[in-house]
């Protein structure tokens, strides 16, 4: 368990006051730019000193102790590689930073992890962005860390880049086994990789919890901006129709029947449903090639901006929301308790590894 309370107040006016307990696994911080996100990373591994700090890894307190004794292993959004190294010497030196006797995976582990084999004799400036992300990776986790600590760690590559290096990612932290604090303002990083989420605006933390929970919570869906607010939900395949060219995605008890995807049946999701992509109907459609439809019960109704409110459904043991216009509500009675049909795009699935 990390437990985190920060106070300081920055020369320009900027304040932090920031408290949060991460059980466990991925943590992540999520808020706009400027919200104070990586200076909380930064006093974690104690290369900021606030003004009050209370900062426990389980029954250590990293809050006493320097920046090189807490044993934080820091990524950075630039990779900050020696460049006179090859990547080989790079990683090695992460490891001779290991306290000795200190456990953790060995050089050709991480190697093999990370995908770093053919990269090995190279320079840093002959890496593509998101090799050099890699490297950095592999060298934090060869220093034996206590925790892992990244700082918008692709904020600095493209799309493409930050396609080839995200499920990299999710292999480490699945198998590092180490507290990570993860600092991003990208929803797709967020949604892929918390296990707890820490929402943070102008210095103080909003909400933290489960990201599915903190999803479904019409007070916080516009956090994920206006185009992306909706739910996060886990899932997982339940089967594939090739001959239709349909998949299966079973979530909670519901079943979604979406176009043909490339993973086996039984893995793991994290599906984000936008509430643009979810509309309702008073009565039960007919002929709807491009939807799923569930039966569900309206449980809330929450302003969604000037012309439109948020839908809270129950499909079962299935939370959504829907977007829809504030007049629609009184045209169509919509009432909570009323019985309505929940209409999912099936196109419309974001989706990661679970």
């Amino acid at each position: 368990m990390l437990r985190v309370a920060i106070g300081h107040r920055f020369p320009g006016g900027m304040a932090l006051d920031i408290g949060f307990s991460a059980p466990g696994g991925v943590t992540v911080l999520f808020g706009p730019s400027g919200a104070g996100k990586s200076s909380v990373l930064l006093a974690i591994a104690g290369l900021l000193r606030p003004e009050r700090a209370e900062i426990r890894l389980d029954d250590l307190a990293l809050h006493q102790l320097p920046a090189e004794a807490r044993r934080a292993g820091v990524v950075f959004q630039e990779a900050r590689l020696f460049p006179h190294m090859s990547v080989r010497r790079n990683l090695l030196f992460g490891l001779r930073r290991a306290p000795r006797g200190a456990e953790g995976p060995s050089p050709e582990a991480v190697i093999g992890l990370l995908g770093l084999d053919g990269l090995l004799d190279r320079r840093p400036q002959r890496l593509s962005g998101g090799e050099r992300q890699r490297v950095a990776l592999g060298r934090a986790l060869l220093s034996r860390p206590r925790l892992l600590l990244m700082d918008e760690p692709l904020a600095s590559l493209d799309l493409p880049r930050r396609a080839e290096i995200l499920p990299f990612l999710e292999s480490l932290v699945a198998t590092a086994g180490l507290p990570v604090v993860y600092v991003t303002h990208a929803l797709e990083e967020a949604d892929r990789l918390a296990d707890h989420l820490v929402l943070i605006e102008a210095g103080r933390v909003v909400a933290e919890g489960p990201p599915e929970a903190l999803s479904a919570r019409t007070d916080l869906a516009l956090l994920a901006g206006r185009r992306d607010a909706g739910v996060l939900l886990r899932a997982s395949i339940a089967g594939h129709d090739a001959a239709r060219g349909l998949t299966r995605i079973a979530v909670g008890d519901q079943m979604l029947t979406v176009p043909l995807r490339p993973e086996p049946a039984g893995s793991p999701l994290r599906l984000r449903l936008r509430a643009r992509d979810v509309a309702v109907a008073t009565a039960p459609p007919h002929g709807l090639a491009a939807h799923s439809v569930l039966a569900a019960r309206l449980v809330g109704i929450a302003p969604a901006g000037p012309a439109e409110v948020f839908l809270t459904l129950h499909a079962g043991s299935v939370t959504l929301l829907a977007r829809t216009p504030r007049h629609a509500v009184a045209a169509l009675d919509l009432v909570p308790g009323r019985d309505l049909w929940a209409l999912v795009r099936v196109g419309a699935l974001d989706h990661g590894a679970g």
